[in-house]
């Protein structure tokens, strides 16, 4: 099949992006302005998956609560499957209510709706709501420990391995400070999620009637501008671990600390890793899906002569304030042959630097293409003529 290639040499204000793969190299890190008392440490640029500054991040430590991202996780992928609703009715059993540790005192074998048990368990880490929810979806906190395995197998975190669903201190359990990193970017594409999240103050009511305050353990939901979502956990092996995210205007960071010395410390952490972010970094839009990469472009058999093509998705550049970096771009099109709908894949755009391929993005049309007929191609040879 016949392929063009129109090459575009732009300067951009970009770095280097990553996959989930593995971590990038670091772009910049001060360790004099970020060293801090944590067992690991991390800041990542939430668009790229740039790794911005980190200590021990792909370590292994227990990470206490910070192991319900997972079941949260799962529980958002349950109600995508059909499995679930926030509305389903969800009967609770005596082990699930019996969980020690944080707790929302669930009673047992009476039905809460599945969306205040997710509820308690973003806003506050509860175990027992955990366990409830892990019954429901797989039978067994066992057979849901599985399938957190599996999905961590999935998603290439390459550094974990669950033993329970509520993070509840067990020797063979452990994660890593990018590893959650990559959980709770799954996580925050559920505006849901967001909701819950961002709840200071709320309430269980029980089907008793009486009621749970609920109140959110991530303090800088409240304190920190900008933060919209996270997970602590803290046990005496993990010391207490925070992994959040914050966004200001188009810019959004997570970071990470594991094993903070005290339960301030690591929101004092993870602020100070926000600040060096947003102070020394920017994401700018490289590339607007709304606006054509290519017009003009000829297409055979349509009755439209040329159409117009656009990339599938826009494209963000982090760069450190103050830099610059040399970007091409490379449109590759198959020959485009009527009939086509909007939208349909044409090509690929290829975002290269120093000649590696950093970002691939779908080109797509903008507009149906339509097949020529015989009484236009007749009218089109007369016009010609």
């Amino acid at each position: 099949m016949k392929k063009y290639v129109i090459s575009i040499f732009c300067v951009l204000c970009v770095m280097i992006l990553s996959t989930y793969g593995g971590i990038m190299p670091v772009i910049y890190a001060d360790n004099d302005v970020l060293k801090n008392d944590a067992k690991a440490s991390l800041l990542v640029d939430y668009e790229s998956n740039t790794v911005l500054y980190e200590n021990n991040s792909n370590a292994r430590f227990p990470i206490a609560s910070m192991v319900k991202l997972m079941t949260i996780l799962l529980t958002y992928e349950a109600i995508d499957n059909g499995s679930l609703t926030l509305d389903t009715m969800i009967t609770t059993s005596e082990n699930a209510s019996g969980m020690g540790g944080s707790q929302v005192f669930i009673d047992p074998y009476v039905e809460y709706r599945a969306e205040d048990l997710l509820k308690s368990v973003v806003m506050a880490s509860a175990n027992d709501a955990s366990v409830a929810l892990a019954e429901y979806i797989s039978g067994s906190e066992g057979e849901f420990v599985n399938l957190m395995n599996k999905r961590s197998q999935e998603l290439g975190m390459k550094n974990t391995l669950y033993a329970n669903c509520t993070g509840l201190p067990a020797p063979e359990q452990y994660s890593s400070a990018y590893d959650c990193f990559i959980v709770l970017k799954q996580i925050m594409k559920y505006d849901h999620y967001h909701k819950l999240s961002c709840i200071w103050m709320d309430k269980l009511v029980h089907p008793s009637g009486r009621e749970t305050e609920l109140v959110n353990t991530n303090k800088l939901i409240r304190y920190y501008k900008g933060c919209d979502s996270g997970k602590t956990g803290s046990t005496s092996e993990a010391g207490y671990c925070l992994t959040a995210s914050a966004k200001r205007d188009d810019f959004r960071l997570v970071a990470v600390v594991i094993g903070s010395k005290n339960g301030q410390q690591r929101f004092t952490d993870v602020s100070s890793l926000f600040n060096y972010g947003f102070a020394n970094f920017e994401n700018k839009l490289i590339l607007d899906s709304s606006v054509p990469v290519l017009t003009g472009v000829e297409v055979k058999m349509s009755k439209q002569k040329t159409i117009d093509v656009y990339a599938k998705d826009s494209f963000y550049g982090l760069s450190k304030k103050g830099s610059k970096d040399e970007y091409e771009f490379k449109q590759e099109l198959i020959d485009i042959k009527a009939p086509k709908k909007a939208g349909e894949k044409v090509g690929t755009l290829l975002v290269t630097k120093e000649g590696q391929v950093v970002k691939e993005i779908d080109l797509v049309l903008g507009s149906d293409i339509e097949k020529l007929t015989y009484f236009d191609s007749i009218k089109r040879i007369a016009e010609n003529w």
